[in-house]
């Protein structure tokens, strides 16, 4: 479907008007869904922040690329739910990501037109990100991939568990965009990143058992705890259990993106033939 927009766009460009090109920033706010917020909780939004550029085919469709810097997180207190309070998780993490979107416009824009001024549309596209979930224990800062928090440093038995710190993300979102004068450019947008993986924030499937992390009298074994935190609230009957649930593999993690964007185009055009044209050059 894409391809045949594409196709059908270069050539209704090519008639009407000169194709251009836009560069821009963009900032707003971030907010994380997986195995910690199965209930679509508000509670723990942080701020994001990109750059980003824009071709536009023709007047109804434009490819973008964009590159955006985030933080997502959640804790187990966040919850309402009496088995989340006492399992206690939480994870933080710093997502790079890189976009390439395609837009869809509801209506004609153009900038400089003030019958085209504004419009509504909705973007889908792919794209990849880096991340790398941590916590805290005692005031100390552990990366929890490195400590295997579910199995993953245990054998082929839980060779499933691995994974890395780079996944694909697909947004899917909407918004609206307007130009404030000509070849300056302004939107919102929400988009919902769904990725390929369920360990964003290290939690998937199961318990492997306190046994398997067992702490060394002498020294400070973190990953005993971080595991199963229910051991530190409640050490005689801990909730972690060998086989015992721990996250929902039925779903994979996503995070929420909503962004005021602003973007200048390099050049602005209309086609000659109408009567009110408009030529901007920066």
């Amino acid at each position: 479907m894409l391809l045949a927009l594409g196709l059908y766009a270069q050539s209704l460009s090519a008639q009407t008007f000169y194709r251009w090109a836009e560069f821009g920033a963009a900032a707003g706010a971030t907010q994380y869904f997986g195995d910690l917020n199965d209930n679509y909780g508000f509670h723990y939004i942080r701020s994001n922040m990109g750059v980003f550029g824009r071709y536009h085919f023709n007047h109804y469709l434009a490819l973008r690329l964009s590159a955006n810097y985030t933080q997502v997180g959640y804790d187990d207190r966040y919850n309402k739910n009496e088995y989340q309070h006492l399992r206690n998780l939480s994870f933080r993490s710093n997502v790079v990501e890189a976009t390439l979107q395609a837009e869809f416009n509801f209506f004609r824009f153009e900038t400089g037109n003030l019958e085209c001024q504004w419009t509504p549309y909705i973007t889908v596209g792919v794209g990849g990100f880096y991340y790398n979930p941590y916590t805290f224990y005692k005031g100390d800062k552990y990366y929890l991939r490195s400590l295997g928090t579910e199995g993953q440093n245990f054998g082929d038995q839980y060779a499933d568990r691995k994974y890395t710190n780079f996944a694909m993300c697909f947004p899917v979102g909407v918004g609206i965009k307007w130009w404030l004068l000509p070849g300056v450019n302004m939107g919102v947008e929400i988009s919902d990143r769904l990725t390929n993986t369920d360990y964003l924030d290290d939690v998937s499937k199961t318990y492997v058992g306190a046994n398997r992390f067992a702490p060394d009298p002498n020294a400070l074994n973190a990953a005993y705890f971080i595991q199963d935190p229910s051991l530190i609230s409640n050490p005689s009957e801990p909730l972690g259990r060998e086989g015992k649930q721990r996250g929902t593999r039925a779903t994979k993690d996503q995070y929420l993106m909503i962004q005021l964007h602003l973007s200048f185009q390099m050049k602005t055009y209309k086609c000659p033939t109408n009567q009110s044209y408009w030529r901007t050059q920066f």
